[in-house]
């Protein structure tokens, strides 16, 4: 598995090409992904694929739509997500429920499984930390109460706050 996620890492790079503050992200979620999988459970060979390429469909909105909207992103990462892992060969009895994740990965609620949970709350985890820094405490509260349901995420996302 490691040998996939270390390919997988080089693909995304590659096709995010310059672009470091995408490549950080996508790393950064994917080591709260790791943490939180350790944790909670999970399968790991859905996790860590998602948790690199949930943010892979963002160029592409850039330059079709000039945005980086969610729910547009959510639209085009799929198809470029399934390439890349076709390009790899990966185990394809694990690239729908991939591509279901990033297909949803700003629509809480949509898919109710522990794997997307973890991608969720590990995208949430860096966007806190890159985007909400001028929160007040109790708005801060309310995003942890309406986005983590994981012990763990609750825990690390207290802890950075």
């Amino acid at each position: 598995m490691d040998d996939f996620k270390n390919i997988l890492i080089v693909e995304m790079e590659k096709y995010f090409n310059d672009d470091s503050k995408r490549i950080l992200h996508a790393k950064k979620v994917l080591e709260y992904a790791e943490k939180i999988m350790t944790k909670e459970g999970g399968e790991k060979r859905v996790i860590m694929p998602a948790a690199i390429l949930h943010d892979i469909g963002i160029k592409e909105c850039e330059r079709k739509y000039n945005s980086t909207n969610g729910k547009l992103q959510e639209k085009e990462g799929p198809p470029i997500a399934k390439r890349l892992l076709d390009k790899i060969n990966y185990d394809c009895v694990y690239v729908d429920e991939i591509l279901e994740i990033i297909a949803n990965h700003h629509s809480f609620g949509k898919v109710n499984t522990l794997n997307f949970q973890i991608i969720y709350e590990a995208d949430w985890l860096v966007n806190l930390a890159e985007d909400f820094k001028k929160t007040t405490r109790a708005q801060k509260e309310r995003i942890i109460n309406k986005n983590f349901k994981t012990e763990i995420g609750i825990r690390i996302a207290r802890k950075l706050f």
